[in-house]
């Protein structure tokens, strides 16, 4: 199979040659350790201060991670992405909330997205996470099994008719929903909501998308007992397959209470937890839709491989590719250039509720090994081929 990710012309033909430099800047910052903890701080620091640091934000890392302030803010990225064949996902992501009011504002923000994207071929997902729709610690108790009182369970039940309401338009409105993955010890609870939310709008296709975080190693059986159920009662999956975005969490809370850790023992471990599901997804196409989320090239590969072995066309809608915005253009466009379904994650909202998204985006560039030296290696590789 060609290597096409090497195609720089193509993964950066929307790049001015300003936007070029401050991407090359960006990622020389984030490939400084030191440099990104010193930033994060005085950032935080800033905006507690209520200091004026908001249009230089806006002007550096804001803008080449996140599509906008709102939704009509991101049109002119959306737009112009979408005429390379690259569609965008709106990410509005309201966290750590507590009280019915900001769940009510995130589900009516969700709703108002939904009637968004109806309009736009170019946006073909909405998403939401769980958390912007209930307390964690709720989700804690109702998954480990522990009995709720009496305004716990009007509470709960107020989530769930919020992820119903929101699944309801989505299906009304024939437009596919992504549900991000959280914390293990707050899952539980989300996946029986999803699943029965997949059971209840996922007869003719997937329009409900639970999302598997494949650095955990039990996900792999939970996807096959899943699948099992689903054949079983005649409904189709939808799923995001990612690696995950917790792993230090998650072992610091299993070392300090004293149970084993939910996450694979290696980063080898977890890339294959990831390519298995991947296989077994494409392997049961007929009853599982897929949207790869991943900046890993050789998972990008694979995906591809399994597709022309099974005969699927590039452009089968049952499979999606997914990247994050501002990162992985050289697979984002180097893909939707061969007709692959490719979706970014946009984020977007106030620049002050965006930051800690964005501070999460520094830290983990900076964690994730060759993730950073690969995008400056094709960085520069673009900036020299535009001066021959």
């Amino acid at each position: 199979m060609d290597h096409i990710f090497e195609d720089t012309a193509t993964a950066f033909a929307l790049k001015t040659d300003s936007e070029l430099e401050r991407a090359y800047f960006l990622f020389k910052m984030i490939a400084n350790e030191p440099l990104v903890r010193i930033g994060t701080a005085m950032t935080n620091f800033a905006i507690k201060a209520h200091l004026p640091v908001e249009g230089l934000i806006r002007a550096t890392v804001f803008d080449h991670f996140c599509g906008g302030v709102n939704e009509e803010d991101c049109l002119p990225v959306v737009d112009k992405m979408f005429e390379k064949g690259v569609c965008s996902v709106l990410d509005y992501s309201v966290e750590g909330q507590e009280g019915d009011d900001p769940f009510d504002s995130a589900l009516s923000k969700i709703l108002k997205i939904l009637d968004f994207v109806k309009e736009k071929d170019a946006i073909p997902f909405a998403v939401f996470k769980p958390t912007g729709f209930g307390r964690f610690a709720l989700y804690e108790k109702v998954g480990k099994g522990a009995k709720l009182n009496a305004s716990e369970t009007a509470e709960w039940n107020r989530v769930i008719k919020r992820f119903d309401k929101v699944c309801q338009k989505a299906y009304d409105l024939d437009v596919s929903l992504l549900i991000d993955g959280e914390e293990s010890w707050m899952q539980d609870a989300a996946d029986q909501i999803v699943e029965d939310l997949m059971r209840k709008y996922n007869k003719k296709k997937a329009i409900v998308f639970n999302t598997l975080q494949m650095y955990r190693w039990d996900r792999m059986d939970y996807l096959k007992q899943l699948h099992q159920k689903a054949k079983d009662e005649g409904f189709r999956i939808g799923m995001k397959v990612v690696r995950g975005a917790y792993m230090e969490k998650e072992n610091e809370r299993a070392e300090e209470k004293g149970y084993a850790t939910p996450i694979c023992a290696s980063k080898i471990a977890t890339d294959q937890n990831f390519d298995a599901a991947v296989k077994y997804m494409v392997e049961h196409v007929d009853t599982i839709s897929l949207f790869a989320g991943t900046h890993n090239e050789e998972s990008s590969y694979q995906l591809m491989k399994l597709m022309d072995s099974a005969g699927i066309s590039n452009n089968d809608t049952r499979i999606w590719f997914g990247q994050l915005f501002g990162m992985s253009d050289h697979i984002s466009f180097n893909l939707a250039n061969k007709q692959y379904n490719v979706a970014k994650y946009l984020p977007f909202g106030p620049v002050r509720d965006v930051m800690p998204y964005l501070i999460r985006r520094a830290e983990e560039n900076t964690s994730v090994a060759g993730q950073t030296t690969r995008e400056l290696s094709l960085l520069k590789k673009e900036k020299k081929r535009r001066t021959i």
